[in-house]
Parts: C-alpha cells; structure tokens; sequence
C-alpha cells in the first residue's frame, strides 16, 4: 500500500530485457486465482466498479475492513459501552458500503475477500503511546480481547444467516503488521527486539477464534499480508521490520532457528522454557493451521523488472542486490522454506501455500517520483505474473489499483485519475508475456498469455497473430484453447523478425487485443 513510501528512500533496480525462464510446464499453477483491491473507487461507485472488474477477468475483490471505520466513537479514549461482538451495536453507517459491496458482488459472480485490519479504535490501543500528536496511534498496541469480539461481529454479520446478507468466506488477519504505521511499536531496544512480531501474534490468535465463534472455522484465512522489504536500522516504533526477520520472531526462534529461550523469549512474548515452546503449537493454532500465508511481493522501489532482487546500500536506499530477509517476488522460494523450517520447529508439516494478495507498478506520469511509464509496466505485470503462474504454490496474482489517486501518489492503478484506461490496462486483461524474445530461425519459442476475462464468457481460445518486420497486416499463426483458469503456454516457431500480439473476442463481441511484443530471429 501507498503507506510503504514514507518508510524507505529509494532508487529503482529495473531491468527491461526479458531473460529465459527454464521452469518445466508441470510446475505451473492450473487455479490461480485474480485478485484486486480498489476501496475508494468501490465506495464511490460499488456497481460500475464491480463490473469493471468482472469485465477485466477479476475472480476476488479484496476489501479492507478498517476496525476504526466501524466501531462507535474511534477517536475517543473511553470505551464505549456496547457488546462489541454484536454487528448490530455498532453504527449501521459504518456497514453500510461494506454490505452493498458483499451484495453487489454476489449478483455479479465476483468473491469477496476481507482483510481484517487497523487501525484500531483509540479505546482499543495500549498504554506508553508516543506524545507529539503521532497520526498512528491506531496501531499503537492493538487490544487482541477488543480485536476478537470485533472479529466476532465482523464473522456474525457476513456470516450468510444475518439479516439476508451474504456469506464472506474468504479472510486475513492485518495489514502489513511488519511495519509500523500498521502496527506498533515494532522494535525496541536499539532495534534488537521484534516487539511487533508479538503483538501480531496475538491478533492472530484474537482473529482466529474470533472467526471460529462466529461460523468461519473451514473458511480460508490467510496470515501474514508482510510488506515486502523493511530495515534493521532505524526502525523503533514506527519503521519496518524486514519481513522474514520478522516470521523468525513471530515463530519465536533465532536466526538459526533455534527456540528463543529467556529474556530473549519473553521480551517478544515467547515461551521462555522448552515445556512452553511444547505448548507453542496448540496455544497458537493460526500459525499452524491458515489456510496459506499473504505476502505483498512488489518489486524493488515499486518500478524494478519483477526478476530483480533488491538490498540496502547505505541510507537505507534500496539497490539492487540480494538481501536474505527481503520478501520479494524473486525471493518466494526463500519466503516457502522460511515458512516451511518454522512450522518444522514445531512438528508441523505444513507447507503453506502463498497468496499474493498486494502487486502493482507506480507510472510517470502521474507519479512524480516513479521511473517507469506505464508501457514499461505493462512488459513487467505480465512478466511477474508469468513468473506467479509458473509457481504451483503461488495461488493468487494481484492487482492493486485499478484508478489512480487523484493526486498521484502511489499511482499503481490501470487507469489515471480521470478514468482513461493506461497501457497496462489491456496487458492486464489480455496478457502476453514471451520469455526470450530472440532465437533462430525455425526455433520455437514460448508463448504465455490468456483472456482473463474468460471464465465469464466469450471466446474459449486466442489467436496468437504476428506481423512480419516492421509494417503490414497481422496475420493469426495460431488459434490455442485456453485452460479453465483463461491461460496457455505453447510453443511457436518463427522464421522471421517481427511483432507477435493476441486476439481474444469478448462475451460481447469485441475483440480485444494484448500488447505487442517485437522478437528478433536470425
């Protein structure tokens, strides 16, 4: 989210050559789920952005449910006295745009996916928060008590049996709980303690027989939701943690992954004793039992090729590099081990799948400080998400924004502020991505691409089309099925230089077209 720019100076690590991916085809995904968030332009106009949505080939809209929209008198430092486990003592303002977008997508065939976050109502908040009129003081030491009978009236209302509204059965638990402007404070002593870690811990934990009590027990719930990237210095209450420095800490080991035993233990809210660490496992059935972990996977400094690994140079800049902490979508092997040894401590054998739940690429223009246009961004949302689809643990590919802000910050959307559709909006709904686009004459290469659009109608097949140099006609070199999820993945012999597109005919009769993509045969 577009909160992440206030915690690092960047410089971008782009690449704009498409390099070979040798991944063998039965590793790829055949249910990859599409995902997008846009709250603001589905509270503006929750019917003419869903269909936009559908038409786009969307099968999940993400929906933040922010505690301290909902719940009576946020600003106040004295609870309110209510049964806050009941949907209907709190404000029905509050509920009112979350209802129509649950009852909207339902007739529209589109799934709702909410994630449960902050920030929190101030009555809800911890004691020792930082005085100088800090705008976070939302996230200050959540109460987990206060969160699970939010939770609770959260389940009860989108529980398919509450005054005729529909059933929510997709779920995750906090935004981005490794950086403090969602969660805090996050490190303390000199940035040696992961304090946040625990607080999160406990909110898992809330949400999780929150959503239980409320009927969601065999729903999907997702944990984590980490950014992608953090620091080790300086962070203290409101700074970012890096992401699988952070899971370490959640999980209570060290950087060996030994069980943290001690001070060091209890400082993070872990078991001090090995009978405790015995005990972890049941105590904390979240960590254990989620149905996948979320990760928002962006690329270095939110405009770098989706293949490049980033680090830290000094300031705190972000360059390229490989930093062994780091969660990017280069990094999902080492994020699945990470989380793979975690559950082993335990005795779990749990694998979790992973779910890109935040994914996006900031244009210029309108974003001042972007260094990519959005024809650039339309190579890179193609290629990352042939890299997602070519995972079989990555069950999601995700798109975060379909409108700019109207100031341009953080202008990730597939659309400016004024509703014209960008360059990356037709590579989003049609995708095409060639891996190598150079080869001899009469070699084949690999084509990827789909119609996510599909799954809700019209043509079962695209036209791959190619027109030869650099003029004339395209002409259809090949019509391909697609797979029940709307891609394909084949293999094309060229004997000539020129430029390859897709075609895919609508439910409507329009014929859509991907980007073009030049190769280069000798």
């Amino acid at each position: 989210m577009p909160r992440f720019l206030r915690l690092l100076p960047v410089i971008a690590a782009s690449a704009l050559g498409a390099t070979a991916i040798n991944v063998p085809p039965a590793l790829a995904s055949t249910s990859q789920d599409s995902i997008i968030q846009d709250d603001s332009q589905l509270i503006a106009n929750t019917a003419g952005t869903l269909q936009t949505f559908k038409n786009l080939g969307v099968t999940r809209v993400r929906v933040g449910i922010y505690w301290s929209h909902i719940a009576p008198r946020p600003t106040s430092s004295q609870r309110p006295n209510f049964n806050a486990t009941d949907p209907g003592a709190y404000p029905a303002a509050g509920w009112r745009a979350y209802d129509q977008i649950v009852q909207s997508a339902k007739a529209d065939g589109l799934s709702v996916y909410f994630i449960l976050t902050g920030p929190a109502p101030r009555w809800a908040t911890g004691p020792g928060m930082p005085s100088g009129g800090n705008p976070y003081y939302g996230q200050w030491k959540p109460s987990a008590s206060q969160f699970n009978q939010f939770v609770q009236a959260v389940g009860t209302r989108y529980s398919g049996h509450y005054h005729g509204l529909p059933r929510v059965s997709f779920w995750s638990i906090w935004n981005e709980p490794n950086y403090g402007i969602d969660l805090a404070p996050q490190a303390t002593n000199h940035d040696t303690t992961e304090v946040g870690a625990g607080l999160y811990r406990g909110l898992v934990d809330a949400a999780w027989s929150g959503l239980r009590a409320s009927g969601h027990g065999g729903d999907t719930i997702l944990i984590g939701e980490t950014a992608p990237r953090g620091l080790d210095h300086p962070i203290g209450n409101f700074s970012g943690v890096k992401p699988l420095r952070f899971l370490r800490a959640l999980y209570c080991v060290d950087s060996s992954f030994r069980p943290l035993r001690g001070s060091a233990a209890s400082a993070r809210g872990c078991p001090t004793t090995s009978s405790g660490s015995a005990r972890f496992r049941s105590q904390h059935p979240g960590l254990f039992n989620a149905t996948g972990f979320a990760d928002h996977p962006y690329p270095g400094s939110f405009d770098g090729a989706p293949n490049v690994t980033t680090a830290l140079a000094p300031g705190n800049r972000v360059v390229a590099g490989n930093d062994p902490d780091f969660a990017e979508l280069p990094k999902i092997g080492v994020l699945e081990r990470t989380l793979d040894r975690l559950n082993r401590v335990y005795g779990s054998r749990a694998q979790f799948p992973i779910w890109n739940t935040e994914y996006g690429y900031q244009t210029k223009p309108p974003e001042p400080n972007a260094r990519i246009n959005a024809a650039t961004a339309a190579i890179y949302i193609n290629w990352g998400e042939y890299l997602m689809w070519r995972q079989p643990r990555i069950k999601s590919y995700m798109q975060y924004l379909l409108v700019d802000p109207p100031a341009g910050n953080f202008a990730s959307g597939l659309m400016f502020a004024n509703g014209t559709p960008k360059a990356d909006y037709d590579a989003y709904r049609v995708p095409l991505f060639i891996p190598s686009t150079s080869g001899r004459r009469g070699r084949a290469l690999e084509i990827w691409g789909g119609a996510r659009a599909a799954r809700y109608g019209g043509s079962p097949s695209v036209a791959i089309q190619f027109q030869a140099g650099s003029r004339g006609a395209f002409k259809t070199l090949k019509v391909v099925t697609l797979s029940s999820n709307g891609y394909f993945d084949v293999r094309q012999a060229f004997t000539t230089s020129g430029t390859v597109r897709l075609v895919w005919s609508s439910a409507s009769g329009q014929m859509l077209h991907s980007r073009s993509q030049a190769i280069s045969i000798h």
